[in-house]
């Protein structure tokens, strides 16, 4: 389902982002987050985009292994391992399967069924695919998913690890943050906070989650 609504995803901001360089750093990254880290142990095939949309400051992550971060969002962003931060907790809720435990206590069941008859569907039947209104409909939903605070709270925590696993400075991560909630404070919060709780609370736990790193699985 995931690798079906992908194409979807990355249209709806904008396509990918033709700045091959950053495209390729993003790639690095998810290498070494993936190669290093316990989520290379999963079944799903890992595949980190960044998008073209230069105001939304959003990430997020599909069933499945499809991760997005915007270049609104990676602009923002100073370093590698800030970069890294992000990705690794998006990383960490497809590891946990956030995305599907949400798909499934929600009313999202019958629209995915129905997305992914498109993938088996007869094209020369006039009958035999959903009308892609369907599917964008079902995408844009997976785009507003909220989790909940103690899937965050996971997300982050395996995040940490996976910074940790991979050499990156999991203080990084607090920097991230930092730079998130100085976002929140404007007339508009940033998209990433209609999805993702407010970081200010989550400082203080993820600085209590690097202090007990080596407990990472």
């Amino acid at each position: 389902m995931g690798l079906q609504a992908a194409p979807e995803m990355t249209a709806e901001f904008g396509g990918l982002d033709l700045n091959q360089s950053d495209q390729q750093r993003v790639q690095e990254i998810r290498q070494r987050i993936v190669h290093d880290s316990p989520a290379s142990t999963t079944p799903y095939q890992y595949a980190y985009h960044l998008l073209a949309d230069p105001q939304t400051i959003n990430a997020f992550a599909l069933p499945g292994g499809q991760i997005f971060i915007t270049r609104g969002l990676y602009d923002l962003l100073q370093t590698d391992g800030e970069l890294a931060g992000i990705l690794g907790h998006e990383t960490g809720h497809v590891v946990a399967r956030h995305s599907a435990e949400q798909i499934a206590k929600s009313q999202l069941t019958q629209g995915i069924t129905g997305a992914a008859v498109i993938a088996a569907c007869d094209p020369n039947s006039p009958n035999g695919c959903i009308a892609a209104s369907e599917l964008a409909a079902v995408v844009g939903q997976l785009i507003d998913m909220k989790y909940s605070r103690a899937d965050e709270t996971e997300a982050d925590w395996l995040g940490a690890c996976f910074m940790n696993d991979s050499s990156y400075d999991t203080q990084d991560m607090v920097k991230v943050m930092q730079i998130i909630e100085s976002l929140s404070q404007g007339p508009q919060p940033p998209e990433f906070l209609s999805s993702h709780p407010d970081p200010g609370n989550r400082i203080l736990q993820i600085q209590d989650d690097i202090q007990n790193i080596d407990q990472c699985p």
